[in-house]
């Protein structure tokens, strides 16, 4: 066992997976610092408490995760912690199954709990400090989350069974964050959900992804706004406008369409056809000629043939996209 030198209350935040638990984490130190209970810090190696923030989605970020988990509980059994949290997708999933197995870890979280989990460090959850989060990525972009849970079937993904449905921020409270992000000196901020085109039907009963661009994009300072995640069905093409009228939003798009077969599309159940998502890539470029689209394609989904395979290929052929992301599928229990 090493000699600790570490203050108390100093507190470690590792992040796993995607942009959307970067904020998670990003409002997590905010609460804490923000408490003046705890300071938080990137070094784990003199930390009294380690917080892992884990990802659940796919093999490989499950396996992460836990590997993660694994060596902070040999950290903790040699007394170099004191305190072992676990949170984020995996722990929402998982905690029942793993708790028993790593007993090292003193508390499990989901990924709705984040006022258990402060009270458990002895610091109140403050809603105004939202809007003081600090980005953790970089000095001047952040990522902004719209939008939590999704509403989507697809038959592959498990993030509603972790994240829940689909909830919206509000217009008002996102303007409120955004200006926080830019006056911490912020320059490009990146929109990001589980289906941002989805936004805002919970909470106006119908799509405002337009309204709440044009909104941001009023920001003194903020120099781009890109939007991620747009779901191929049902886009909001009133988007658009908004996009071209503001030299501040990004001529850029990401809209993963996952697959380009009809049959493989309905396996998946995307509500889409790939005759609907090519009308939707020449909307998009007839609109704005200008755009770069980026999109993700699945590979070797159960029962994909041969046939499928090449009918993808050449759809990405024939579609020149300016950015392309192939996953192979992982399988779900």
């Amino acid at each position: 066992m090493k000699t600790k030198t570490h203050k108390p209350n100093k507190v470690s935040i590792i992040t796993l997976g995607c942009s959307k638990n970067t904020v998670d984490s990003e409002v997590l130190q905010s609460q804490l610092t923000g408490g003046r209970v705890h300071s938080v810090h990137e070094d784990t190696a003199d930390a009294d408490t380690i917080i892992i923030n884990t990802c659940g989605f796919i093999d490989n970020a499950k396996q992460e995760s836990i590997d993660t988990i694994l060596q902070f509980a040999e950290e903790k059994k040699a007394g170099n912690i004191e305190n072992l949290i676990v949170t984020g997708c995996l722990s929402e999933r998982y905690k029942e199954d793993l708790s028993p197995e790593i007993p090292e870890v003193d508390k499990w979280y989901g990924t709705f709990e984040l006022p258990q989990l402060l009270n458990h460090l002895g610091v109140d959850y403050k809603k105004e400090l939202l809007g003081e989060r600090k980005s953790s990525v970089s000095r001047h972009y952040a990522y902004m989350k719209i939008s939590e849970g999704c509403d989507r079937p697809c038959s592959f993904c498990a993030i509603p069974l972790m994240r829940g449905k689909h909830v919206s921020k509000s217009i008002d409270e996102l303007v409120a964050e955004a200006k926080g992000l830019v006056r911490d000196g912020i320059k490009e901020i990146m929109l990001i959900a589980q289906d941002s085109t989805y936004y805002g039907i919970d909470l106006y009963g119908e799509r405002r992804l337009h309204e709440l661009m044009d909104r941001l994009s009023d920001i003194e300072g903020l120099e781009w706004l890109r939007l991620h995640y747009a779901y191929p069905s049902k886009f909001p093409f009133e988007v658009l406008p908004i996009i071209n009228s503001k030299p501040n939003i990004c001529k850029y798009l990401d809209i993963p369409i996952q697959h380009a077969s009809d049959r493989i599309l309905t396996s998946m159940n995307r509500a889409v056809t790939r005759s609907e998502i090519e009308e939707t890539l020449n909307k998009l470029r007839s609109r704005i000629p200008e755009i770069a689209i980026r999109t993700s394609v699945m590979v070797g989904f159960p029962g994909e043939t041969e046939e499928d395979f090449l009918q993808l290929k050449d759809f990405v052929a024939e579609q020149k996209l300016e950015h392309l992301g192939c996953f192979s599928y992982s399988q779900e229990e």
